[in-house]
C-alpha cells in the first residue's frame, strides 16, 4: 500500500514515520523541506495542561477589548474581518456550557496520552535527552490574577493533571531570574519542553527515509479519484499514485479539503516568536503569564519568547511589532532579559473554531484521512496523533474513541 502524506511539519513527519514502520510505503510531500513551516518556530512545549477550548465565554468576552488594543494578545487586521465572520460564529457556538464540557474532555483525552507518547517517540529517534526534566511555571502578579485563572485550574483538577500552587518566593527559588512582581505561580511538572523541536522533525524525516520512505518537494494542487483516492497532482505536473492520502498540511490544509469536497472551517492564527541567543539570563522552566498572554521557553540554544495571535490570513506580510510586544511583556517577568543576538519569526497555526483537531477518515472519499487543526498544540499532540492515525489507517484498535474528532462534525 502506498500512502502519500501531505505536509511535512511535526504532525506529517510523525505520521509518515509511524506508517512506514507499520509496513506502508510512504511518500511525504511538502512544498518546503521538513519542519520549515509552523513546526520550525513553535514554543517547544509539550503543553499537556493547555487543552481548554478557546471559545470559553471568559475568553471571547475579552476579544473586543483586545482587538481595540494595538498591543493586545489577539489582533485582527481590519481588512480581514469580513472573512472571519463565519469562523467567529462557529467559535461562539462552541461556547455553550454542554459543548464546552465535551470539548474539554476531548482535549484532555489527547493530552493524557501526549507526554507518554512523546517520550516513547523521542526514545525511538534517539532524542531522549532532548526533553527537559523541569515543567512550566504559570505566573500571577497577585491573588486576584490567580483567581481570574481559576477556571483553568479547576479544569485541570477535574481531569487529574498534576499542578502545585507556589507563592512568589517559592517561584523565585526555582527561577531566580523572575521579578519580585510575581506574587504567585502554579507549577505544571508534566508541561515539559524540548531543547530543539526542529531536531525531532529532522530525526523523524531521517528515520522515514532509512526505513525506505520517500520525501518529495512539491505543492499539491489536485487529487485523482475514482471510487476511491488514486493519487495527488503537484503544481509542476507530476502525479504521485496513492492507495491512501493523509492531509496534514497545517493551516494550508483548508484548500486541500475543499478540493476533496469536504470544506472545513480552518483559519490561521498567525504566531510570532523572538529567538534570543544572548538573553543575559538562564531558565530551567518554561514560563507563561496568562494575564499578559506570553510564553518564554529555553530552547534552540537560547530563549524563545512568543504568544501573540494575529488573524490576517495566509498571504498578508508579517507585522513584527507583534513579536516586540511579547518581548516587552516578558521583560516585566524577567527584568534581566536582554534582547541581544535575536531573530524574529512568524508562522501559521491551524485553528479550528472548537479547538479540537480533526483526526478522521474522509466521509466522502475512501482512502483519504485527515489530521488537521491542532492549533497551539501541534508539538504536544504530534506523537499521539501519529499513533491514532496509524491505528485508524491500518484498522488497529484505537486507544480512544475518535468519533468526536470526525471531519464532518461541523
Amino acid at each position: 500500500m502506498t500512502t502519500v502524506v501531505v505536509g511535512a511539519g511535526i504532525i506529517g513527519t510523525a505520521i509518515a514515520h509511524d506508517l512506514q514502520k507499520r509496513g506502508r510505503q510512504v511518500v511525504l510531500v511538502d512544498r518546503d523541506a521538513p519542519g520549515k513551516g509552523a513546526s520550525y518556530g513553535n514554543m517547544a512545549s509539550i503543553a499537556v495542561t493547555e487543552f481548554m477550548p478557546a471559545s470559553r465565554p471568559s475568553i471571547w468576552r475579552q476579544i473586543p477589548g483586545w482587538m481595540l488594543d494595538p498591543e493586545g494578545p489577539v489582533r485582527v487586521r481590519p481588512g480581514y474581518m469580513p472573512k472571519l465572520v463565519p469562523w467567529f460564529l462557529r467559535f461562539i457556538a462552541a461556547s455553550r456550557p454542554s459543548k464546552l464540557r465535551a470539548l474539554e474532555a476531548q482535549g484532555a483525552a489527547l493530552c493524557q496520552l501526549a507526554l507518554g507518547d512523546t517520550m516513547a517517540l523521542l526514545q525511538e529517534t534517539g532524542l531522549q535527552d532532548q526533553i527537559s526534566a523541569q515543567g512550566c511555571l504559570s505566573l500571577y502578579s497577585d491573588a486576584a490574577e490567580f483567581r481570574a485563572d481559576r477556571e483553568h485550574i479547576e479544569i485541570l483538577e477535574r481531569f487529574g493533571f498534576a499542578h502545585e500552587v507556589l507563592d512568589g518566593a517559592a517561584a523565585r527559588a526555582l527561577e531566580p531570574a523572575l521579578s519580585d512582581k510575581i506574587g504567585m505561580a502554579v507549577r505544571f511538572p508534566d508541561n515539559r519542553s524540548l531543547k530543539d523541536p526542529f531536531k525531532l522533525v529532522l530525526a523523524l524525516a531521517e528515520k522515514l527515509t532509512a526505513l525506505g520512505g520517500q520525501i518529495v518537494r512539491g505543492d499539491v494542487v489536485g487529487f485523482g479519484r475514482s471510487d476511491r483516492i488514486t493519487g495527488v497532482t503537484l503544481a509542476d505536473g507530476r502525479r504521485l499514485a496513492a492507495d491512501e492520502v493523509v492531509i496534514c498540511a497545517g493551516a494550508f490544509s483548508a484548500k486541500l479539503c475543499k478540493l476533496l469536497g469536504e470544506p472545513i472551517p480552518l483559519e490561521t492564527e498567525r504566531g510570532y516568536h523572538t529567538q534570543i541567543m544572548a538573553p543575559g539570563i538562564s531558565l530551567q522552566h518554561s514560563i507563561i503569564w496568562p494575564a499578559r498572554a506570553f510564553m518564554v521557553t529555553p530552547t534552540a540554544g537560547g530563549i524563545r519568547v512568543g504568544g501573540t495571535v494575529e488573524m490576517a490570513g495566509l498571504d498578508a506580510a508579517p507585522d513584527y511589532r507583534r513579536a516586540k510586544v511579547t518581548v516587552k511583556r516578558a521583560q516585566t517577568a524577567l527584568p534581566g532579559l536582554r534582547c541581544a543576538q535575536a531573530s524574529e519569526w512568524m508562522g501559521h497555526r491551524p485553528a479550528l473554531p472548537d479547538t479540537v483537531p480533526i483526526l478522521s477518515a474522509s466521509a466522502k472519499t475512501k482512502g483519504v484521512f485527515y489530521a488537521v487543526g491542532h492549533g497551539h498544540l501541534g508539538l504536544t499532540y504530534a506523537a499521539t496523533t501519529a499513533r491514532l492515525i496509524g491505528d485508524l489507517i491500518t484498522g488497529a484498535p484505537a486507544s480512544i474513541d475518535l468519533h468526536p474528532y470526525r471531519v464532518n462534525r461541523f
